[in-house]
């Protein structure tokens, strides 16, 4: 289970400390912990205004829940939404689950989502 990244610290060192990876759609800073599971998202002012903001912020968390079961623990996860793209559940899924994967978090064999 993973639970939401919610301390400034937290996020500071994961941004310090943290391996970047990316697609087409978003960038994942992973930071590998030993037993603790965490995600967060960031959402800049460059989507638009706070409507904006919070709805890719609730099409992340969406589409994170799809693939969570296949997450495999022991990282914080930060998902960053690249400006100018429109997101879909969907595609952000696809999106996550082709990021994680290629670093190695996803639990089975590639499948479609």
């Amino acid at each position: 289970m993973y639970y939401r990244l919610k301390k400034n610290c937290d996020f500071d060192k994961a941004f310090r400390l943290g391996k970047r990876s990316y697609s087409k759609t978003l960038t994942v800073i992973i930071l590998r912990k030993e037993n603790d599971a965490k995600v967060g998202y960031v959402v800049t002012k460059k989507h638009g205004n706070a409507v904006k903001r919070n709805r890719v912020k609730r099409v992340f968390r969406a589409a994170f829940r799809e693939i969570a079961p296949f997450v495999l623990p022991g990282a914080h996860l930060i998902f960053l939404p690249k400006a100018g793209i429109t997101h879909g559940v969907k595609e952000t899924a696809k999106n996550m689950r082709y990021v994680l994967d290629k670093e190695g978090l996803i639990l089975s064999e590639k499948g479609s989502l």
